[in-house]
């Protein structure tokens, strides 16, 4: 019994779509699945399963740095990676020139 009780504390101070993997970016000018066209100087970003509006924070594992998106679109489509961000977005954690990088995310609120 003690255990389940522990159990329940620890797993709900772990936010709930806490995720680790790779990231990409993109900046296309295209509708994205929630309608909306897509804006590369926007802070948004395409995840596979997490609602549209969901506000995630995105840290690059390399350099340390952190940018707030608001998911918008579907997305990627390739292996190990969890989250497209948009060109904008990507920018602010430094990973432009190498298209891709590790990132850890986490939802706001």
């Amino acid at each position: 019994m003690a255990a389940a009780a522990t159990l329940c504390v620890v797993s709900a101070t772990v936010p709930a779509a806490a995720q680790c993997g790779g990231a990409s970016w993109y900046a296309l000018h295209s509708r994205t699945a929630s309608g909306e066209m897509m804006n590369p100087a926007q802070m948004t970003a395409a995840h596979k399963t997490l609602p549209f509006g969901t506000k995630v924070k995105v840290t690059n594992k390399r350099t340390g740095k952190s940018v707030v998106v608001r998911i918008n679109d579907r997305g990627p489509f390739i292996r190990g990676r969890i989250i497209d961000l948009s060109k904008s977005a990507a920018g602010k954690i430094g990973m432009i020139n190498s298209g891709h990088a590790p990132v850890c995310i986490s939802t706001i609120g």
